[in-house]
């Protein structure tokens, strides 16, 4: 089946997590990826992970994140050949996505990725996820009411970036399928990360609410996590009538609430109940007993005991790799979090090494062998 944007080339200049996250997005929903890196300054992706040995091979976990389905070529920017090298490329391909500092690029259409954006007081600054955590007031109200503020665990600013960016992409490619036209998207991660805080954006235009952390501790009692007699229990009994089937299934009629505002004025009395009941059970029993309620609960888990879960076995939310080039063993990575009925997302290639495929993209770009060698002589690859 074919795939939505199978035909589509894309020429990807990012580094880090953002930007190549956005352009393997497209990737494995059949966009041909080009990802350039300067032939001397790999993507710092490649050297970030959990595996040492993996860092100094350029094959980091960081990088094996988001490189499945791309091309790998190096490219000296910085020279005069490389950029012509580069627009040769550009006339070839449809999508441009890049996040060096504003201006870098001002000639060419684009998809321009970038911590601030390309205008505002604050263009030519840089930053990374957890830098725009704290521009953003994320960590202001992460954490616990005694232990503020903190940065959130998953570099989530990077990855929402690059949902947001593949999902801008997506928008302009459709709309040039209406109107014939080209694009420049200027997305930045502090405008994401605003986004991710949406509701509290609006509560804070209303009344000046300032979003505070509360932990575990939510705003409703039923809608909290608790310690169980062995692990802890997450609770999302969030609207009334989940709170009644809660209260109905650990048999306390007489705590039902018929609005939210007395579930609030109520809150305390409510969490002391409900600790002393969760203590009488395992977070595993409570998470059995209260699904087949329907009241949502889950036990917290690690992520080795999360991705052990056997819901994902037909999920395909991951792809293995029984082996891939310049690693030692088995390689897993994230593939979508959703699927389609036919032509969805899916892996055919693993991640490059260094610049695995400068020769072969070069040589489709009418570059004859020895001009190739040419540019390596120089440098410019």
């Amino acid at each position: 089946m074919t795939r939505p944007f199978e035909g589509i080339r894309i020429i990807d200049i990012t580094h880090v997590l953002a930007g190549p996250f956005a352009a393997y997005q497209l990737a494995v929903l059949g966009a041909d990826v080009i990802k350039v890196e300067h032939p001397n300054e790999p993507d710092q992706s490649r050297e970030g992970g959990t595996d040492r040995a993996l860092d100094r091979r350029k094959m980091g976990t960081s990088f094996l994140t988001q490189g499945s389905n791309k091309r790998s070529i190096t490219l000296d920017l910085k020279t005069e050949m490389g950029r012509e090298i580069l627009k040769k490329l550009i006339a070839r391909a449809d999508v441009l996505v890049e996040n060096y500092r504003p201006g870098a690029f001002a000639a060419l259409i684009y998809c321009s990725i970038s911590a601030f954006g390309q205008d505002g007081v604050r263009r030519e600054q840089t930053a990374y996820d957890h830098v725009i955590q704290a521009t953003s007031g994320i960590m202001a109200s992460t954490g616990t009411e005694a232990v503020n503020p903190i940065k959130i665990g998953a570099p989530a600013v990077d990855y929402a970036t690059g949902t947001m960016g593949a999902f801008a992409l997506a928008s302009a490619l459709f709309q040039r399928e209406r109107t014939g036209k080209g694009q420049h998207i200027d997305l930045a991660m502090l405008g994401v990360a605003m986004m991710m805080q949406a509701s509290l954006m609006t509560g804070y235009f209303r009344n000046g609410s300032e979003p505070k952390p509360h932990g575990n501790k939510q705003p409703f009692a039923t809608n909290s996590a608790y310690d169980a007699k062995e692990g802890m229990v997450m609770i999302g009994a969030s609207n009334i009538r989940q709170q009644a089937r809660f209260w109905r299934a650990v048999e306390r009629t007489d705590m039902i609430k018929t609005d939210n505002e007395a579930r609030v004025d109520d809150r305390e009395r409510e969490a002391e109940i409900i600790a002393d009941i969760i203590k009488t059970k395992t977070a595993d029993e409570w998470e059995v007993y209260f699904q087949t309620r329907h009241v949502p609960a889950a036990r917290v888990r690690t992520m080795a005991e999360a991705l052990a879960d056997p819901h994902f076995t037909g999920r395909r939310v991951f792809h293995k790799f029984d082996s891939v080039a310049g690693i030692d063993g088995p390689v897993g990575v994230p593939l979508a979090a959703f699927r389609f009925a036919h032509g969805g997302p899916s892996i055919e290639r693993p991640p490059p090494e260094f610049g695995a495929d400068t020769d072969a993209v070069l040589a489709e770009h009418g570059y004859s062998a020895e001009e190739i060698a040419g540019f390596r002589r120089a440098e410019v690859i």
